[in-house]
């Protein structure tokens, strides 16, 4: 999913943002996430990270380490499409 009218914010000490654009697959147990958090206040303004998360069925953030089946790669994959920024930095990590 591309980023909906209401952005999600986050806060950490070095600095805070908003996700930029999100990546979400919608699997049995979870969905898995990959978010661009672009920094726009603090020590890290100006930069970007990408946060490998998972969220609950009913939406809840989770805290657990993202594990992602076969299937929900591919259900991801699809999802990059549609945040090319995220997807663009991602292809970093294996080009």
């Amino acid at each position: 999913m591309g980023m909906a009218a209401r952005q999600k914010k986050f806060s950490f000490h070095w600095g805070s943002g908003v996700v930029a654009e999100e990546a979400q697959a919608e699997g049995h147990w979870h969905r898995p996430t990959l978010q661009l958090m672009e920094y726009t206040d603090g020590e890290a303004k100006g930069n970007l990270s990408v946060r490998f998360c998972t969220y609950t069925p009913r939406g809840r953030f989770s805290r657990s380490p993202l594990m992602m089946s076969q299937d929900d790669i591919e259900l991801l994959r699809a999802e990059l499409k549609k945040t090319p920024r995220l997807r663009n930095l991602l292809k970093r990590l294996v080009e």
